[in-house]
């Protein structure tokens, strides 16, 4: 057996399988690791030529096998898998590897990681891989950060794998130590928002305007030729039309509605709030897919209550108002995601170049969409851009687009359609353009009950009152 392989990666599921044979694809020698035999033996099985791809469930066969310094890859579950993997390979590597963390890890992992191991001299960085098994061997979108010179010896391969964008590699060096895993958490939580209001889009087709799946089918695969154009809207479509071999009916209706979630979503939601940066969009994502797991609860609860009869609307200008509002809480979508990056670059050391993740985002990830391109340009413009929304690039696209959030937002309410998602957004950006809130209220009762004090518009300081009783 050869022991000059270019590339190593332990986990050899579904995800781990598809990447090493995309990095064998493009011409680089790959060895895996699994302790899981049959992994092992189907790994070999499709790769077809050991000398190009080849496994081993023995870690010391498997860190021997590669070339130095060695560059290792993990796609392992998050958490203390990857703490145990570490130290497993610890005691076979030689100073100066490189091991990379290719899962979802929380960010301050890998920043402990690093740390760690930089005092053992070996190199470590964190990037997030989207796309999911299809995009691993095919092409995903790679989100690396950590230790620039070690990245500098896995750049080839990363570039060579990742999805390409009119010939640019969806691949970029993003920031020094966890700023790769979170970016990927961040897009994450987007993802999470996205899916949301997609759904609840789909939904109000199907209550206020009786659209078959047929219909809905058709409907979301026209907005995949327009500015909604996207990963999630064309596998929407895909989903819509696609049949159940048990029923002969449409697999969707057969779908249970409790919606799971690995943890990226809610840690951008909490971490938004330790930055102090509002991610409604997400928040009620996360929420949602809580609620949905209630499902008996739910089915109570529904006996309990009377809701309201949907009056229907017409098809044409149901079908109007849903396309625009799902493209004006897109966009708001992306404004809340990216804010957090910026502000989380700033607090976190990062040096995020905003325009580059949207650059990185075109093709190959789950959040792939036209609209990242204009994204993109908005950034490059004004790189301390700090909202999306600032941009002059924006404004016209949210301006004729909100009043139809607005209108299908207030025919959700009347009909007890629930649209939190599309409703979360609306009021994001009703309360982020709006020059005076009724928060000063808020600071008037906060300083009467806790003697918080205030601050004033018209003189500078902290002002207290006693207020009279």
């Amino acid at each position: 057996m050869r022991n000059n392989y270019d590339f190593g990666l332990v986990g050899l599921g579904v995800m781990g399988r598809n990447f090493i044979l995309n990095v064998a694809d493009k011409g680089f020698s790959a060895f895996g690791n699994d302790l899981d035999a049959e992994k092992v033996s189907a790994l070999i099985k499709e790769g077809g030529d050991t000398e190009k791809v080849n496994a081993s469930t023995n870690a010391k066969t498997f860190v021997e096998a590669l070339s130095t310094p060695r560059k290792i890859m993990l796609l392992v579950p998050a958490g203390k898998v990857v703490d145990i993997v570490i130290e497993s390979l610890l005691p076979l590597l030689d100073k100066d590897d490189i091991i990379i963390d290719g899962g979802n890890s929380f960010f301050t992992d890998t920043d402990r990681r690093e740390a760690y191991l930089q005092e053992k001299g070996i190199h470590f960085f964190g990037a997030g891989v989207s796309g999911g098994a299809k995009g691993a061997r095919l092409g995903p979108s790679i989100m690396p950060g950590g230790d620039r010179e070690a990245y500098q010896h896995v750049k080839p391969i990363f570039e060579a794998v990742a999805a390409k964008y009119k010939g640019e590699p969806c691949v970029a060096y993003l920031g020094p130590k966890s700023a790769g895993n979170y970016v990927k958490m961040v897009h994450n939580g987007i993802e999470y928002g996205l899916m949301q209001l997609t759904s609840e889009i789909y939904d109000l087709l199907k209550k206020a305007g009786n659209y078959s799946n047929s219909e809905l089918h058709q409907t979301f695969a026209k907005w995949n030729e327009g500015r909604l154009r996207s990963f999630l809207v064309e596998i929407t479509s895909e989903i819509l039309s696609q049949k159940d071999d048990l029923t002969n009916g449409d697999l969707v209706d057969q779908i249970l509605d409790k919606a799971k979630q690995k943890g990226t979503g809610k840690w951008t939601s909490q971490n938004a709030m330790d930055l102090g940066i509002p991610v409604p969009s997400i928040d009620i994502a996360v929420s949602m897919r809580e609620i949905s797991a209630l499902k008996d609860q739910r089915i109570k609860a529904d006996e309990l209550y009377d809701r309201p009869e949907v009056a229907s609307m017409d098809k044409a200008k149901l079908g109007s108002l849903a396309e625009r509002s799902l493209f004006f809480s897109f966009i708001i979508t992306y404004a809340q995601g990216l804010h957090q990056l910026a502000t989380a670059s700033k607090e976190y050391g990062y040096e995020l170049d905003i325009a580059e993740i949207a650059r990185i985002w075109r093709a190959g990830c789950i959040i792939r969409a036209g609209l990242l391109g204009d994204i993109m340009q908005a950034f490059q413009e004004d790189g301390s851009l700090s909202n999306l929304l600032l941009s002059p690039r924006f404004v016209e696209k949210v301006q004729g687009t909100v009043d139809a959030a607005r209108e299908l937002v207030a025919y959700a309410a009347q009909n007890g359609i629930p649209a939190p998602g599309l409703s979360n957004s609306l009021t994001y950006f009703d309360a982020y353009t709006s020059s005076r809130l009724p928060l000063n209220l808020i600071q008037a009762q906060r300083d009467y009950f806790g003697s918080h004090t205030y601050e004033r518009l018209d003189r500078e300081g902290i002002f207290h009152t006693e207020w009279e009783k």
